[in-house]
């Protein structure tokens, strides 16, 4: 339990922070249309039929 607890634990936190940090600074290399979020657009609202059984 104390290899686990000095040796892996951090080696996992450091690992999941920089696999963070590369998925965060990838926006970087990206086309400038890719980096920008999303554009939102209206959804036309689409009636809903109930039938009835």
């Amino acid at each position: 339990m104390t290899f686990f607890r000095q040796n892996i634990a951090p080696f996992l936190i450091v690992l999941i922070f920089v696999v963070a940090l590369v998925a965060v600074s990838a926006r970087i290399f990206l086309p400038d249309d890719m980096a920008q979020p999303a554009p939102v657009e209206e959804i036309s609202q689409v009636p809903t039929v109930i039938l009835n059984s």
